[in-house]
Parts: structure tokens; C-alpha cells; sequence
């Protein structure tokens, strides 16, 4: 019996008290009814900017990426015409993971498909 954090609730927190004036700026994503792992990554982005690379170093160990984050951020790919390590460096992935989410989910032969795990 898993929870999710009511995303929602803790970003309009967040902005009421530490940062109002990004309010408008975050306005159209915490409108949206889901909130998707990418529109996370977002909110994080606009509210708290950018950060230093150790900073981001550590934030990245503890990510995780469901299904449909995953295959969003491979349409992503097509439709920007970005070659692996141009999209491993847009999402602050490693190039090995979206090779290995390529294999995984857009595999043509479909032999392979699914034996692994992420």
C-alpha cells in the first residue's frame, strides 16, 4: 500500500512561503491535474534554478524514472532529433542509461524485450 506525496500540496507550499514570486512562473504546471515525474523535474528547475554540479550530482543518485517518464523522455528524443548523448545531458542522465532504456523499451526484435529489469 503505496503513497504518492501530494506533489501539488508540497510545491504550493513551497512557494507561498519561500518563493512568491515564482508563483506565475509555476502556475500552468500545478494547474495540470497529474503532475508527471518530467513536470517535477520542471517545477524543481523554476523554483529553485540552477544548482551547483555536486549538488546536482547527489540529487541525480536519487531519481527514479517510471514507465511513462521514460517513454516521454525517449518521444522527447525523436521529436528534437537528439542523439543519445544530447538527451542523457538535457535530463542529466547517463548515456548508458538511455541506451539501455532504447534497448529496453524500443526494441525492434522484440526477442529481448522485457528480460530485463530496470
Amino acid at each position: 500500500m503505496g503513497s504518492n506525496p501530494d506533489y501539488h500540496r508540497i510545491y504550493n507550499d513551497i512557494i507561498d512561503k519561500k518563493y512568491p514570486d515564482r508563483k506565475k512562473e509555476c502556475k500552468t504546471l500545478l494547474a495540470k491535474q497529474n503532475l508527471s515525474i518530467l513536470d517535477i523535474i520542471e517545477l524543481n528547475r523554476r523554483i529553485f534554478g540552477l544548482s551547483d554540479r555536486s549538488t546536482e550530482a547527489f540529487n541525480q543518485k536519487h531519481r527514479s524514472y517510471d514507465i511513462s517518464a521514460i517513454l516521454k523522455i525517449l518521444d522527447y528524443q525523436k521529436a528534437h532529433k537528439l542523439n543519445n548523448i544530447q538527451l542523457a545531458r538535457h535530463f542529466k542522465l547517463s548515456r548508458n542509461t538511455v541506451t539501455k532504456w532504447k534497448r529496453l523499451f524500443l526494441s525492434t526484435s522484440g526477442q529481448d524485450s522485457g528480460k530485463e529489469q530496470i
